[in-house]
């Protein structure tokens, strides 16, 4: 456990945990021996011994006051430590996530990274806050008291030490299957939330065909099986802190029944049968807490170990040092590339093409073709199977994230905007741009427009997710990010899939001014965009099965001209459709 909490915490904040081990050894050792004085104390009360009395009333006195001292300590250190354990685990855990590759995100670990940073923080910092405490008193509090009954007759003194190997198996006994248990509801709960999730994310979709919580199968199907996966730990985990509760009472009871046997054979007075069973009583008790803590802290600790799981999936690998750019910036090139999502489906097949600086490259083909799969390679979301990536003439894979995040700007179909003004939203590219900046890229991307109906102009919270704006105004938000950015290299992945012919308008005005700065990269299947491009690259099955501009392409007379044959029919086709209902009219 300490390994793990010291993987949380990080080397430097040992000495903190340390510390607070010393004053729950302390408190706990301190606490025994303050009881211990019970039989001495006793003793002399009911032998009428005033100077003993006192001198041992002096001792407890000193020894509760030390035992208090020992209390506060561990208290603060404790609370202390829980808050550092929490702020240490989401700050690690957000700086761990940003290294991982992508592909570790399925919706299991989804599942089970959005409950280990919620409840299960929440218990790890529990073990400190309120179950080692009460364990370590159960454990060492008895230890101390046992050795204290030794002072007094061996007899008992052997009984109580010899019963704890018992009751602390029976306990490791009884948590070890709670812990089994909980991992089973951990598993039925994570997959239960992952469908609640889904069901309130697509309701737009389960209302149009009319489905409820009762008539969707796997959500139904998750929240039995997190039921029934509560109702067997409970009956595994009750019978057997049952039968932990049942032994602390059977051994209270024998050494109670030894302590009367010896008080009979005459080996202990009247006197000391009443003291030794007030500490039998105490060294029982502190066991009784340990029973009922001992399973929620075999939990805490299932938490911690998964959490510790969590922070020890392997980093994708990251240069200390960005290498030197060995072509001029703004140039992207990709060498054989070969990459599969899955192993024996590949996506991108021997792939390479080179983009100059400051030009635009289109790349289009039909859905599949890996066209979106460029934009993450590019970005590095997921490294290549075989072949390079490079910017500026330098792989991927030898610049830092920060400097390859430097030179790339990208804005997609779909778009997150937060919770924020639309100025923050905007500034979220370049947090210390001037006002000046800021200001030519709204208008730039039309988001004056905007701002002049928001209640609050530039203020006005947009919701989360940009819920206030319409489609084609957070494209137009994302947009003038990239602007504000002002990156060598921008990339537009179905930027345009969604777009009114306003919001359209917006676009051109905006790549016009990126196309001065910036190599462009439009990844798009309306082809009617991209006829003004350098370069049009179409993709099939993962390689580049045509290349040239608008005007080259269609006199081969290939599949980038089939495509566009296809367009204007469809346009041919709306119009003689509008006609029609004209005429009708």
């Amino acid at each position: 456990m300490i390994k793990n909490i010291l993987t949380v915490l990080g080397p430097q904040h040992k000495w903190q945990l340390y510390l607070y081990g010393f004053w729950l050894i302390a408190f706990a050792v301190l606490q025994g021996l303050a009881m211990a004085l019970l039989v001495p104390l006793l003793q002399a009360l009911l032998a009428n011994d005033q100077d003993a009395l006192m001198f041992w009333l002096q001792v407890m006195l000193f020894l509760v006051l030390l035992t208090s001292a020992a209390r506060y300590q561990q208290t603060v250190k404790g609370a202390s430590l829980a808050l550092l354990v929490l702020q240490s685990l989401h700050r690690r855990l957000g700086d761990h996530l940003t290294k991982v590759p992508l592909s570790w995100f399925d919706n299991d670990k989804v599942g089970r990274l959005s409950s280990s940073a919620t409840s299960g923080t929440l218990m790890v910092t529990n073990i400190f806050a309120q179950l080692l405490p009460p364990v370590f008193n159960g454990l060492l509090t008895p230890i101390t008291v046992a050795f204290t009954l030794f002072v007094f007759n061996w007899y008992l003194g052997f009984a109580a030490l010899l019963s704890m190997p018992l009751i602390y198996l029976m306990q490791k006994q009884s948590a070890y299957w709670i812990a089994k248990s909980e991992e089973q509801v951990d598993k039925a709960s994570v997959e239960a939330s992952n469908r609640v999730v889904e069901f309130a994310r697509h309701q737009s979709l389960f209302r149009a065909f009319g489905k409820s919580i009762d008539s969707y199968e796997p959500l139904e199907q998750a929240i039995i099986a997190q039921s029934q996966s509560s109702g067997s730990m409970l009956q595994q985990s009750f019978p057997r802190l049952l039968a932990g509760g049942l032994i602390i009472q059977l051994v209270f009871i024998g050494l109670l029944t030894l302590a009367i046997w010896l008080h009979f054979a005459a080996q202990i007075s009247a006197f000391e049968l009443i003291a030794l069973l007030a500490l039998i009583t105490l060294f029982t008790g502190p066991l009784a807490e340990v029973a009922g803590r001992s399973g929620l802290l075999r939990m805490a600790m299932n938490d911690l170990d998964r959490l510790t799981q969590l922070l020890n999936e392997p980093a994708q690998p990251e240069v200390s040092r960005s290498m030197p750019y060995l072509a001029p910036i703004g140039t992207v090139q990709f060498d054989n590339v070969s990459f599969a999502y899955q192993r024996g489906t590949p996506v991108l097949n021997q792939l390479s093409f080179t983009m100059q600086p400051q030009t635009t490259t289109a790349i289009v083909g039909a859905s599949g073709s890996g066209k979106s799969t460029i934009t993450k390679l590019l970005l590095r979301f997921w490294d290549v199977d075989n072949g390079s990536v490079k910017v500026n003439g330098t792989d991927v894979k030898d610049l830092t994230t920060s400097d390859l995040m430097s030179q790339v700007s990208v804005v997609m179909q779909e778009i997150y905007l937060f919770n924020d003004t639309l100025e923050a939203n905007i500034r979220f590219a370049k947090p210390k741009a001037k006002q000046q900046e800021l200001y030519r890229a709204a208008e730039l991307a039309g988001v004056n427009e905007i701002i002049q109906r928001l209640p609050d102009g530039w203020q006005t919270v947009i919701g989360e997710g940009g819920s206030t704006l319409s489609g084609g105004e957070k494209q137009r938000v994302s947009i003038a990010r990239a602007l504000l950015k002002a990156a060598p290299i921008v990339i537009l992945d179905e930027a345009t899939a969604a777009l009114d012919t306003n919001n359209e308008r917006f676009l051109s005005q905006s790549l016009q001014q990126l196309k001065d700065t910036s190599t462009l990269i439009v990844i798009t299947h309306q082809l009617n965009t991209v006829a003004d491009a350098d370069q049009i690259l179409v993709l099939s099955e993962g390689q580049v099965s045509e290349s040239g501009n608008h005007a080259q392409l269609l006199a081969l007379q290939g599949q980038y001209a089939h495509f566009w044959q296809q367009l204007n029919q469809t346009k041919e086709w709306q119009l003689t459709t509008a006609s029609t209902n004209k005429e009708l009219q």
